[in-house]
């Protein structure tokens, strides 16, 4: 399973907040938008839990 990061830049005075999703490996799959609380990073990792999971495979090449 992998897992997530809550991070905090220090270039980004008014959105500061970001999430990565790591592999098991520890490597970055995706990195979030930027978020001006860390509430609102957290509520942005359950978006991703609730509506992440899907089977379907959308091939637009």
């Amino acid at each position: 399973m992998g897992y997530y990061v809550i991070k905090k830049s220090e270039k980004s005075v008014s959105q500061p907040w970001y999430f990565l999703l790591k592999a098991d490996n520890h490597e970055t799959i995706a990195t979030s938008e930027m978020y001006s609380s860390k509430d609102a990073a957290k509520k942005g990792i359950a978006s991703v839990q609730k509506n992440g999971p899907s089977e379907t495979i959308k091939d637009e090449t």
